[in-house]
Order: C-alpha cells, then structure tokens, then sequence
C-alpha cells in the first residue's frame, strides 16, 4: 500500500529547517495534524487543521477515518524518540508511514552543554511521574530530562537535594534552535528560576559525602525501605532479583509484597520494567506505595488480595515472585499464567513453606537452595557474627 500518513518532526525554526522532502509533504499535504505550537511553524499551509485530540487514544481512530487523504502528522524533534511516532506505529502498519526524524531536543541540548550523547542518560517525565527520574540520581551522572511544565526543574531540584545532591548543576534550555531561544543555570540547592513551561533539562548529578548511594543493580540498603520488619532483606533481595531476571518491560508480580523492595527493585533495574504487587494488608501496601515514590518506581501497581483469588484478572507476567502466601493453589495459578520463559521463585522461612518447596521441586525440578546470612553485631565489648534466619529458596524457569 502506498504510504499516506506522513510524520513529520519539526524544530523551533520551522518550515525553514525541514529538508525540501519533509517540506514537500508539508506543501502537499490535506490534513495536518499536531499541537497549537506546530501549527503556528506552519501558518503558510491551506490544508485542514486538527489538534491533538483528547483523550489522546482518540487520535488512532480519528487517523484511520482519513486513510484516503494525504495525511501529516507534526510533532517535536525525532518522531520515534520519547513522542507519538512509535504508539501511532504499533497500531498502524508501518507500511502505510514514513518518518521525516529532525534532530531531537536531546541531541540540541547535548549540543549546548557540550555532553557526549554517548555517556548521558535521556529520560521523559513528560506526561508521566516526575519520580521516576529518581532511580538515575547517582554520582557524577548527567542527565537529558525532556520535562512536563514549568514547574518540573524545581520539583526536581528537589528530589536531588533531599538526596545529598544539592551541589548538582542545572541548565534548563527552552526554544532551542529558535530566535527566542532561553537558558538558565543553577544548583539543585539554589534553584528559583521561572521557566518556559516547554523545556528540556540538564542536570549534573554533584554527590555531597554523606549522599545517598542507591545504584540501579539490586541490593539496596533496607534502610531505605519503610518496613515493619517483614522486608526481603538486602543480601536475599538481590539473590533474588537475579534469579527473577529483570529485562526491559518486562511485568513481574509480586505476590505478598509487603514494603515492596521486591517489586521496586525489578523496576529501578532495567528501564520501563513493570511489576503488580499483591498485598492484602492496608499498611504494608501504603508502606510499599510511599517506597515507590521515594525510591523512583511510581509506576508500581498495588492490588488488595491473596493469591490464587486476586491473580485471576492480571495480565500475564513474565515473572513471579512469592514471598507470602505460598500454597499449592497459589502456585498452580502464578504458573499457568507465566509467559514462556518466565522466570518464577519462591523464598520460604518456615518449615511448613520448606515442605511444600521440597514437593514442588520434586515434581518439578529447577533449583534449590538455602541461603544464610550472617552479619556483625556487638558481643560484649567485642564482634561477632550474629546469623539471620535461613531462607530455602527454590527457582524455575517455564520452556
């Protein structure tokens, strides 16, 4: 089929930065559709006009209605990176599109600070949780934040300073490759600049001595959790976080989560990782709500219940974990539902627990161990090793 929707990226300088192939389909084209900003670049243009719709889901419908029109979509920058290029690509065929990529506010910002594309981190908060960014607050890093409004650098400032980060640099770059392009420096500590609401954001991550260390690879200290005491401690949440694998996007339940180190965990380690925790007590699920927040996993979701009952309507995950509520209904549900290649692990304190993980390995094989951590405490006026309680754990993964 002959491509009619056309996605064109455009800059702050308008048709004039178009290359004459992006600008031909422009001329061309019946219907144009993008944001107030993009049809304001574009004001020489006789074709029909249409904005974003709301809700946004819309747009796909409203899309396929003109499939028999020459079509243009306008967005900002590269239509494929952190904008509606690719969610418009899944649910057309990509047969019918092509693409005119502009450079992206990313590679504009990059340019400006002088940074290498190759040793940053690009993260969007636009129209998302502005505490996700949190899970990339670590020392000497630098970071393209693509932000949701005015007020995001100063919520962000925040969140570096209450880490031990104040001294971290900010540069916040507004209207770039405009005539009114705008630029403001600072420190998280110090920031009070008002802002363009559309702005991308630098920061330079400035760690003070006593900042917090809460690297993306499992294992952080429980005393970053709120907990009642119930958690996975930090030595067996990272043994498990790796026999669980967590790979990009992929979901994870998480089944008797409590305080959630489990779940949050999975999603600070690799990006858009998505995980349910399971959690019939009211407390430990507000606990594991306010750790989602602090710990820049905000997109964890928290459902009352006990399994098998609250499995039954979830998508399907690519992991599983069982830290509460182990019993033979529980894992005949979790492993019917687990995708091809899931990765499922159970950690057990009691002998009761350990009876049922000693059947199931039996019946169906994978691994089991038992795993024991010892850690010094003060004896008297001297040290010693005092051990924690021993946990069986016992892993499988679905061929």
């Amino acid at each position: 089929m002959t491509p009619w929707l056309h996605i064109v990226g455009i800059g702050e300088d308008g048709l004039s930065g178009l290359t004459p192939a992006a600008r031909a389909v422009v001329d061309a084209a019946e219907v144009i559709v993008g944001g107030d900003r993009h049809h304001s670049l574009t004001p020489d243009n006789t074709a029909e006009r249409i904005a974003w719709p709301s809700p946004f889901n819309a747009l796909i419908d409203q899309l396929v209605a003109l499939r028999s029109r020459r079509v243009v979509i306008l967005v900002t920058g590269d239509p494929l990176w952190f904008s509606v290029g690719a969610r418009i690509g899944r649910a057309i065929p990509p047969a019918e599109i092509v693409y005119y990529p502009q450079v992206s506010a990313f590679q504009l910002a990059a340019a400006r600070m002088g940074w290498s594309m190759a040793d940053l981190e690009t993260l969007t908060v636009h129209g998302r949780p502005v505490a996700q960014m949190i899970a990339f607050i670590q020392p000497d890093a630098r970071l393209l934040i693509l932000t949701t409004g005015a007020e995001t650098p100063g919520q962000i400032a925040e969140f570096l300073l209450a880490r031990g980060y104040g001294a971290s640099r900010m540069t916040v770059l507004a209207a770039m490759g405009g005539p009114d392009e705008q630029r403001f420096d600072g420190t998280a500590e110090g920031w009070n600049h008002i802002v363009p609401a559309f702005n991308t954001l630098a920061v330079e991550c400035i760690a003070a001595p006593g900042a917090a260390l809460m690297p993306r690879v499992p294992g952080l200290a429980d005393d970053l959790f709120r907990s009642d005491g119930t958690m996975t401690k930090r030595e067996l949440r990272a043994v498990t976080l790796a026999k669980l694998m967590p790979m990009r996007g992929a979901l994870l339940w998480d089944i008797g989560c409590g305080s959630g180190s489990v779940a949050i965990e999975w999603m600070r380690a690799t990006r858009y990782a998505r995980a349910i925790g399971i959690e019939p007590r009211a407390d430990r699920r507000a606990m594991a709500a306010d750790n989602a927040q602090a710990l820049g996993a905000p997109g964890l979701q928290l459902i009352e219940g006990e399994a098998p009952d609250a499995l039954a309507d979830l998508p399907a995950p690519d992991a599983v974990f069982i830290g509460g509520g182990l019993s033979p209904a529980a894992f005949a549900a979790a492993w019917g539902a687990l995708r091809p290649l899931g990765r499922l692990v159970i950690n057990a304190v009691t002998l009761d627990s350990e009876r049922q993980l000693l059947d199931l390995y039996k019946a169906q094989g994978g691994e089991l161990v038992r795993i024991s951590v010892d850690r010094a405490s003060p004896l008297g006026g001297l040290t010693g090793m005092k051990p924690q309680m021993p946990v069986t754990q016992w892993s499988l993964i679905k061929r």
